[in-house]
């Protein structure tokens, strides 16, 4: 599993190609990351059942509510509830940055955003070889859409991510470790289109300056 520093050159607002001291300092940063910390993960999966509430997940006792849920599972049999941390020794490894240069420590900070989303990917990598004639849908978080955020402390408690991960969910339903991540992602016997895309569905949207200036990303 590999960092691209491309993610969180983009986390940072970095546009138009940034200059050649900036990526040999993110790379560098991004190595020190990578070899420190490795993303762990922990997932489950469940049968798929729909109610008048909306669509329960079998034998975990959870339903989600919402159009969020209802359209990205609405043609999947099973669903997996995933939860994914860089855990403490990332938050060690930040506040040490901080100490020293709080630019550099922004940019750890932007590699660990990345970081935990490439252990989702390889966890997605893992599901989609356990279940080789299903077809995986785009992860979609507590948060995204009307999905609750209040979801992230019910999958904690289903994967038992306190115990497994050390995770743990604040009382405003934030996750601690920061670098923590939930997720559902939909199986299905046939393929399933990209639905997840632009600022509606991105977490950094309220601070995007691309969205300041009237533009996008293009993720």
């Amino acid at each position: 599993m590999e960092l691209n520093i491309e993610e969180p050159l983009r986390y940072l607002g970095v546009r138009g190609g940034p200059d050649p001291a900036l990526r040999t300092e993110m790379s560098a940063i991004a190595d020190k990351l990578t070899k420190a910390v490795t993303p762990r993960y922990v997932y489950r999966v469940f049968p798929v059942g729909r109610t008048a509430e909306g669509i329960a997940l079998t034998g975990s006792g959870l339903t989600l509510t919402g159009e969020m849920a209802r359209t990205m599972l609405a043609d999947c049999s099973q669903a997996v509830l995933l939860a994914c941390t860089l855990g403490a020794g990332f938050e060690a490894l930040l506040r040490a940055e901080q100490a020293r240069s709080m630019a550099r420590a922004a940019m750890l900070d932007a590699c660990g955003s990345a970081w935990v989303e490439a252990g989702c990917d390889q966890a997605e990598g893992e599901i989609a070889a356990r279940f080789p004639g299903l077809y995986l849908t785009d992860r979609f978080s507590p948060g995204y859409g009307d999905l609750p955020l209040a979801l992230q402390r019910d999958i904690c408690a289903i994967l038992d991510a306190p115990r497994q991960l050390g995770v743990q969910v604040t009382d405003s339903f934030l996750m601690n470790p920061s670098k923590s991540v939930t997720a559902v992602i939909g199986l299905s016997e046939r393929p399933q289109p990209a639905r997840i895309r632009g600022c509606g569905f991105c977490n950094l949207r309220e601070n995007c300056q691309y969205r300041k200036e009237g533009k996008n990303c293009g993720s």
